[in-house]
Formats: C-alpha cells, structure tokens, sequence
C-alpha cells in the first residue's frame, strides 16, 4: 500500500516536472496558478521566468503564437527579413491621413518571444533622461535611470563577439551586465572601410558629431558603436534569455501555445471589480472557450498593440466607443488605446564609388551552421548617429522641445553601407504626434484599428527634415571624399523647396515597429492614464499590465531594452505585492 502510495506521488512528480509546453489549448490541463501571464514576449517571459524562481509561485503563460524552439530563420540573425509570416500578427494601418491615406505594414511577434523573436536586434536603451521622465509623469522615483540601473545591469549578458577581435574603445563595460539572460554583443566582423570613415568624422566634425564610447550608458548622443541582442552567433530573444529549456522545466510553470485571450472577466464584483480570470480561445479563431483563475494576479503582457484591444474586448475603456461596438462597460477608463506613440523613419541615400555588397549565400550558411560564425551572424549597420536638433533651428519658433532632457537626442541616424549605395535610416526619436488602437468590431479575432497618427502635429514632419541635413552634413564632411558622390533617390534639404520636401517624406516614410502607451503609467491619483505607477490597472483590483504599452514617454532608443528594463521592474513590484 505504501509503494502504490509512492508510486503515485512520483508519477504526479513526474507530470509537472517535465517541460510543459502545451501546444493546443486542448491539451492544457485544469491546475490552479498563482499568476497567470498573457503573452509570452519581451516583457511576459522576463515576469514568467523570474516569478518562478521562487517555487512557491505556480505561473501559467498564454501566448497566442507557436513555439520559437528550432525555427531556422528565428535563430539566423542575418535571416530577419525572411522570416514566415506565421511568426508575425501581420497587421496593417488604417490608411494614415498624414501620408496621403496610405496604410504600412505593422509587424508584431506571434511566437514565443514576442517581437523580441522577429525585430531587428538592436539593444540601445535610451537616455537616463528618458526615465526620469517618467519617474516624473508617475511620481515615483523607482522608475528612475539611477533606479533602473541595477535591473539593467541584472538583466543584460554582455558577451563578447565570437573570434575573439578586439573590442576595445568600442564599449564600456562599467555599464552592463555579464550575469543576466538577455545576451549582448557587438558585431563579429570589425571595422571596415566605411566605419573607419564614420568614425574619422568624429575626428573632422567633433562639434557636431562627437564620438561616444557607449550609446548605453545613459548619454547616448554622438557617433557610436551600436549592440545587438545577438550572443554567440545566434539571436538572443526574451524565449531564449528567460524561457530556456531549464526554465521551462520548473515544475510551477506552464506555457500554452497557440491560445488567444480574449477578455478579461470581473472575478469579484465589488466597488473597484476584482479582474483575475481570462476568456481564452485556439487560434485561429477556434470555438472552444475557457476560462482560468489567478489566484494572486492577471498580468497582461500582449504588447502595446493587444494589450489595449483585450481591455477594450473586456469592456475595459472608452465608454462612448465601447457602446458603439455594443460591449457592455465594465470600468470607464477612456485612456486605453489612446496616446500611442512610435517612431517614424525616413532615408536619405547616396551613391558611392564602391561595389555592391553581394548577400550571403549557401557556404555563409553552412559556416554559421557549423560556428556560428561569419556573415549571418550579423543584421543592420555598426555605427549610429544620436543627435539634438540644433538650438537656433527655426523649429524651436512656436514649437517647445519634446525632448525628456538634454541629454536626450532627437534623431536617430542608423548607417548603412550597401557598397554602392551608402546613407543613413532618419528616425524621429521624439515625436509630438500621437496614435491610436481601437476596435475593429466586437469580435476578439478581428484585427485592431492601429492608427499611428503619423504627422497628426506638423512638429514631425519638420524635425525629419532637420534630420536630414544633419545626414547631409556628417556625409559631406571630409572622411567622405572619394566615396560619396550624387543623392540616390534623396533630396537635398537645403535646396528643395520645403513644401516640395515634406510631399517627398509623406510618401517615403514607414515605421520602425516601436509602438508605446496604449495603456501609460500616470501618477497615482491622476485621471488620466491607464496605470498606476505600480503598472496595476486604475479602478481595478488584480490586473497589472507589463509591456510596452505602459510607457508614458517613448525612450530615445530601440524599445526592446527599455521594455525589458520595465519588466525587470515589474517583477520586483509583484515580489514585493506578494
């Protein structure tokens, strides 16, 4: 009797110690969780596998795409651009009226690893002024850079490129971690032709174009070397850094795959609703319907695109726009889905005396199939430009700085070198323009409205035009002699009519993918925002949102650092909860 006993508990053992990764609905079993996380991306993974380091936390994580284990072109980093559709929501903007009602393909990661899992890799985090903004905006000093700084040391893996060149003076190491799981590196291959070139402007045009040593140490303005999340050859996402095989072992950790939430339900009425229980559903679009529990917290980690449109299926929002779709209003809290910001990217290009770069080819592969080295092993540029739009623009006429500081630049210029054609991407880092995410219908599969409101405040479209004579004036400086020779489907600032220009820029611009604040902190007792400075949902009890959407101001940089900076955080707030 007391063998059959023990066998028992050890087959029962065995069950949840094993790596459960479900990969249908169906197959989830019914278990209770302390926590339950919707969205298994760049903030969802971190919560997921921090909370389950403590083993007296059980955690179930919902995501709505496949598995990202063993998918070639998730791994390849060099394969970005090819990567299959299924991996990718795939939305579209609504036609934008600032770009002549043209619609742009928005992106977003429908895998394990979120967008962390399809973006283009590149780790900067921003401004230290940045997130004392939003120490301001929310009126807690725990979001501030000084703060932050031991979460993004805890965080990051700085690693070292494979091939052992030497990377010094292209980093500093007093500013990142070397115990984390996000895994960061510079490119394997060293300077070239054109990065010396790049770098000898700093040298010709110091004033303008300082060097800086290190684009994440909190002052990011100058030329710089540029990381990625790239470790060992190989991509480095939020599923591989938090929900690696061992983590996915834990026994107090489930993940369903290939399951959309829905909504969330009210799990105890009362005079601010208790919301921990989830509608979810198979993808696509399967007819089955269950709902789970939280025992302590849900915690909505969709992203800044569905993270609003599962509050707003909820009945979470704008009174006056859920009545219209016919949801009923479960909390009033017309915020959600408003505010968003993203950055806006146009180009400016020349031709050039070089050859074209020729793509890799089947030998590059089995190279990096064999050592992960070589050129898959890289996506993108090396150096990028941070700058300020000069004081004495004419911009600053009836215009204030949107900037959170003056350590915080305004344009982004990433540089890239096609051989023969040779520029630079100009993105706006600090846009006064603002988007939107509503509702399509009432139906949780029909795809959102995203509407970027790109050039909605004229601020924009002039600060890309500041942006592109600063592109012309780094490439006209004398480390370009001999190369740069005629524009390439480029536009000269300085002569083109300004009317002329901006037309040329309505047509050309897209986005970068980096959309923020559909569900911002705000201070505590504010009537605007969506959260509270603890990411918990105003006027709610039991729901806490931790993704990109709950940033009140758009970091100076590329997303992914400042939503794992975020999520970092997140988890200390929900230990300190619990």
């Amino acid at each position: 009797m007391q063998f059959g006993a023990l066998s028992l508990f050890v087959a029962i053992s065995l069950h949840f110690a094993r790596g459960a990764v479900y990969q249908s609905l169906e197959s989830l079993p019914a278990r209770n969780y302390d926590f339950v996380v919707i969205g298994g991306g760049n903030a969802g993974a971190v919560v997921a596998s921090r909370l389950t380091e403590n083993p007296r936390f059980s955690v179930l994580v919902v995501e709505a795409g496949p598995n990202n284990e063993g998918v070639l072109d998730l791994q390849v980093p060099a394969f970005n651009q090819q990567i299959n559709s299924t991996y990718n929501w795939n939305y579209v903007t609504v036609p934008l009226s600032g770009l002549r009602n043209r619609t742009i393909p928005f992106g977003r990661g429908h895998v394990l690893g979120g967008s962390s899992s399809i973006n283009g890799m590149v780790y900067t985090r921003g401004s230290a002024d940045d997130y004392d903004a939003w120490a301001r905006i929310t009126g807690d000093q725990g979001w501030t850079w000084r703060s932050l700084f031991p979460l993004i040391l805890r965080h990051e893996k700085w690693v070292a490129p494979l091939g052992g060149r030497d990377i010094t003076g292209q980093y500093d190491p007093r500013v990142h971690g070397v115990k984390g799981n996000t895994l960061v590196s510079l490119p394997q291959s060293g300077p070239r032709d054109f990065e010396r070139r790049a770098i000898q402007t700093t040298r010709d045009l110091p004033r303008d174009f300082p060097f800086n040593l290190d684009v994440n140490s909190g002052n990011p303005l100058g030329v710089t070397w540029i990381p990625s999340t790239i470790g060992n050859g190989e991509r480095s996402s939020s599923a591989t850094g938090y929900l690696n095989t061992r983590v996915r072992g834990r026994p107090n950790l489930d993940i369903v795959l290939n399951t959309q939430a829905t909504r969330v339900l009210t799990t105890r009425s009362s005079r601010q609703p208790e919301i921990r229980t989830v509608e979810l559903a198979p993808r696509p679009r399967g007819s089955l319907r269950k709902t789970i529990t939280a025992s302590k917290e849900l915690i909505l980690s969709a992203g800044a695109i569905n993270t609003p449109q599962i509050l707003l299926n909820s009945g979470i929002g704008d009174r006056k726009d859920l009545s219209a779709l016919g949801i009923n209003t479960i909390h009033n809290l017309p915020d959600v889905g408003k505010g968003m910001s993203d950055h806006v990217v146009t180009v400016a290009l020349w031709n050039t005396t070089g050859t074209a770069i020729p793509p890799p080819g089947p030998a590059d592969l089995e190279q990096w199939k064999n050592s992960r080295t070589g050129p898959l092993t890289e996506f993108g540029g090396k150096n990028f430009i941070w700058s300020r739009i000069p004081s004495n623009s004419s911009i600053w006429r009836g215009n204030s700085d949107p900037a959170s500081g003056r350590n915080a630049p305004h344009i982004e210029l990433a540089l890239v070198n096609f051989g023969d054609l040779a520029g630079a991407s100009i993105v706006l880092l600090t846009p006064k323009s603002r988007g939107s995410v509503k509702l399509r219908s009432n139906d949780p599969f029909d795809s959102p409205l995203i509407d970027l409101g790109y050039f909605s405040n004229p601020f924009d479209l002039v600060a890309l035009r500041e942006g592109a004579h600063i592109a012309k004036k780094f490439f006209s400086a004398p480390a370009w002699a001999g190369f740069i020779t005629t524009p390439f489907f480029t536009l000269d600032p300085d002569t083109t009519p300004p009317d002329v220009f901006d037309s040329f820029t309505r047509d050309l611009v897209t986005s970068t993918l980096h959309p923020t604040g559909t569900a911002a902190m705000s201070a505590r007792n504010a009537r605007d925002g969506v959260l509270d400075p603890n990411l918990l949902v105003k006027g709610v009890k039991g729901l806490r949102v931790v993704d990109a959407s709950a940033i009140p101001l758009i970091p100076t940089g590329h997303t992914q650092a400042a939503v794992y900076i975020l999520a970092e955080r997140a988890v200390d707030l929900i230990r300190a909860a619990w």
